[in-house]
């Protein structure tokens, strides 16, 4: 297993990110699940991949496999 790099609070604030813990099962459907139809606006698509590429990288980054 890889060294684990712990996340820096400041940084993430400066960031204007926001913690938010959530357990494996609903990170999983997270990662796996959009949403978007086929008329859903481009700006919505990119931010429902964001979010699904951060639900991922938690989910690597913990040890979990999708």
């Amino acid at each position: 297993m890889p060294d684990i790099k712990p996340t820096d609070p400041e940084a993430e604030r400066a960031g204007g990110r926001i913690a938010l813990w959530l357990d494996a099962e609903d990170l999983r459907r997270i990662a796996s699940h959009c949403c978007c139809s086929d008329d859903t606006p481009e700006e919505e698509r990119e931010r429902c991949g964001r979010i699904r590429f951060r639900a991922s990288a938690a989910m690597h980054k913990h040890g979990s496999s999708r």
